[in-house]
């Protein structure tokens, strides 16, 4: 652990542990482990197959849920080492954040959680807390990852405006400021790599964003008008916002901190509010741009295919849950305990983008 960790950020001093007791590693320490235990966890590596915004396979420049959790644990580590946080933890977060997420980006979720209505619905977080605590089970002495306290807490109370969790398993009013840090990052990724994925897709031109401030004060700031290669222009301006945000975020946190009087991770958890987070103005404009990507990139006939992924999804789901030998023997095993339809839903949420669609086609019809 860094010499100059703050006394508020989460340590091998005050952490609440795993559940399974486990022997210390010779040369990582239990954050580290956390981190390498979720990277080396079948569900992140599915990730690469899932949608982001844009289809994988469509072209291989375009982010993935994969590439999407590697850039948020970039900039995480960065917020949370200029703020004398627990790096490890940050990233551990970062990295896990999306683990839930089910093929096919928002509207694969938005069709699942309809499939599941009946049946306590679907959201991805939650799913998150599910495949980290049981779905996972490379160890034989327990099921799922047996991660830190902290890592789980952050995880839990994970929120951007597409997520809000109501997971109420965490008694503590706020998560770690290293939660907090996930929690900004993934927002300040998605929407700045989310723009750029738009713009080389030509679902979104530059002339659009002239009054959105924020794409304006990146575009002055590269001198973006002297830059005559579009890819070079747009990257440049892509990477500008995401400078312009993780400053701000990193000043007003600082000052957040300080105002509020934080000493020890006991004060992080008892406080009303996020102590990590954007000045006004910069939460302003980044809400902004959110909204113009709202309507001009994610409601794109292109992006949310809402028609084929309901039609995709409706039939794996209702052939599983007619015909669950279909299935591996873990999720069928799992209907001794749930519905056949939660493990249906568990086995569909697994799927990348890729194998659904071969299910699709390998089922019985």
């Amino acid at each position: 652990m860094p010499e100059h960790i703050a006394d508020y950020a989460v340590t091998e001093k005050n952490t609440r542990g795993r559940k399974s007791p486990d022997k210390p590693h010779p040369y990582r320490s239990d954050f580290d482990r956390d981190r390498d235990r979720i990277i080396h966890c079948e569900a992140f590596r599915r990730l690469e197959g899932k949608t982001q915004v844009f289809t994988p396979g469509l072209n291989d420049n375009y982010r993935n849920r994969l590439t999407h959790s590697i850039e948020v644990a970039q900039i995480g580590r960065t917020i949370a080492r200029n703020l004398n946080l627990n790096e490890a933890l940050a990233e551990a977060i970062c990295l896990a954040h999306d683990l839930g997420h089910p093929p096919f980006g928002h509207t694969g979720e938005k069709v699942l959680n309809e499939l599941m209505a009946d049946f306590g619905g679907f959201e991805h977080n939650q799913q998150t807390m599910y495949i980290v605590d049981f779905l996972e089970h490379p160890y034989p002495d327990f099921a799922g990852l047996n991660l830190l306290y902290e890592t789980r807490l952050g995880l839990s109370k994970h929120f951007s405006p597409y997520d809000t969790s109501t997971d109420e398993t965490f008694p503590e009013k706020n998560c770690s400021l290293e939660g907090q840090v996930a929690s900004i990052a993934d927002r300040i990724a998605y929407n700045c790599h989310d723009l750029e994925d738009g713009m080389r897709a030509r679902v979104i031109e530059s002339e659009q964003l002239n009054d959105i401030e924020i794409y304006t004060k990146a575009r002055l700031q590269v001198q973006a008008d002297t830059i005559d290669d579009y890819v070079i222009r747009r990257t440049r301006t892509a990477k500008a916002i995401i400078n312009i945000l993780v400053g701000d975020c990193i000043e007003t946190s600082r000052c957040n901190l300080a105002e509020a009087n934080i000493k020890t991770l006991d004060d992080v958890y008892s406080a009303d509010g996020s102590l990590v987070t954007l000045s006004k103005k910069c939460n302003e404009q980044l809400s902004i741009l959110e909204k113009f990507l709202f309507e001009n990139l994610y409601m794109h006939d292109s992006v949310k295919a809402e028609t084929q992924v309901r039609h995709w999804l409706g039939t794996v789901f209702g052939k599983l849950c007619e015909e669950p030998q279909n299935m591996p023997n873990f999720f069928r095993d799992l209907a001794e305990y749930q519905p056949i339809q939660r493990c249906v839903c568990d086995y569909i949420a697994g799927m990348t983008d890729k194998y659904c669609l071969a299910k699709v086609e390998s089922l019985p019809h």
